[in-house]
């Protein structure tokens, strides 16, 4: 038994939500039509260069579709899916989802919340879509639903996040996430790994970097090439500037990564999975992501090891 409550070698999201709320919690895309200031010409146009949100939302996810229909269809493909999925999440996955002023989010995040199966919101955002104002209703509604504001880091690295065109710096990020965890708010974070100019001395060294931020839960992806993107075009004119991480090498530098993370944090995911008709990059074949959950605790295990061991 770790400090964590449970036996796995990490602190797992699933058992996290099992010992919160007593069942089954599952998260419900929803596709609310916002868009991001470095796609609509407020910062930037194009948007980051590696990101096409069709590579990522269920058939039911549609901004054509009201809130309301995109919930009432994701808890009958999830029903028919999981059989007893227990509570759901409504999760505002693409794009933006705090990009607009605080009376428009309410109407839209109310509709999700009037369904009793909806025990809280995930709402993915940027550092630089955040303000006083949308934290205050937020700091609010997290006294009576679960609430996680989850921010799109993706690197560590200012560099980096120029040449992906993210359009905000590293400190943004960081000054964000502290004054949402300032405000009694629990904090995500996504880390994508293997984005070109990054070595693996680089991205591991991330993980001290992350461990001093006050998060609650972390996910982590490695970089795909997703067709329709920029850095589809970069990695056909330059494929010498990626470099990918084989399966064996990417549980490898994973399991040493979370070695190094503080053990409080909550871990989502170690894999992105985008279906195949999606990518351009070599990819792991079809190993799902239940695979890669699999294979890193066999390797803690082989190595008698566990999250936050060298934290």
């Amino acid at each position: 038994m770790y400090a964590w409550g449970h036996s796995r070698s990490f602190n797992a999201y699933s058992n996290y939500f099992k010992k919160l709320f007593g069942e089954r919690v599952q998260k419900l895309s929803i596709d609310a039509g916002f868009t991001c200031p470095n796609r609509d010409g407020t910062k930037g146009r194009g948007g980051c260069t590696y990101c096409n949100n069709d590579a990522f939302n269920p058939s039911y996810c549609n901004p054509s579709k009201s809130v309301d229909q995109q919930i009432r269809e994701g808890m009958e493909f999830h029903a028919w899916r999981y059989k007893k999925p227990g509570k759901y999440l409504a999760y505002f996955q693409p794009y933006s989802n705090t990009y607009a002023p605080l009376s428009q989010l309410k109407q839209i995040y109310e509709q999700a919340l009037k369904f009793p199966e909806i025990a809280g919101l995930v709402i993915g955002t940027r550092p630089d879509c955040i303000n006083d104002e949308k934290l205050e209703y937020f700091r609010k509604l997290s006294k009576t639903h679960y609430v996680v504001i989850e921010y799109g880091i993706e690197s560590c690295y200012d560099k980096t996040l120029q040449r992906i065109n993210r359009g905000h710096s590293f400190q943004e990020s960081k000054e964000a996430i502290i004054k949402t965890a300032d405000a009694s708010i629990k904090t995500g974070a996504h880390i994508i790994f293997g984005l070109p100019g990054e070595s693996r001395k680089e991205m591991m060294a991330e993980a001290a970097i992350l461990s001093e931020l006050p998060l609650s839960n972390i996910k982590f992806h490695q970089l795909q090439i997703i067709k329709g993107t920029k850095m589809e075009k970069e990695y056909q004119q330059y494929p010498d500037n990626f470099n990918f991480f084989s399966l064996e090498e990417y549980i490898s530098f994973i399991c040493n990564f979370i070695e190094r993370l503080n053990p409080q944090f909550i871990i989502e995911r170690f894999a992105g999975e985008v279906p195949p008709r999606f990518r351009v990059d070599p990819g792991w074949g079809n190993v799902r992501n239940e695979k890669i959950v699999e294979m890193v605790e066999e390797e803690l295990e082989r190595r008698n090891s566990f999250q936050g061991k060298s934290f």
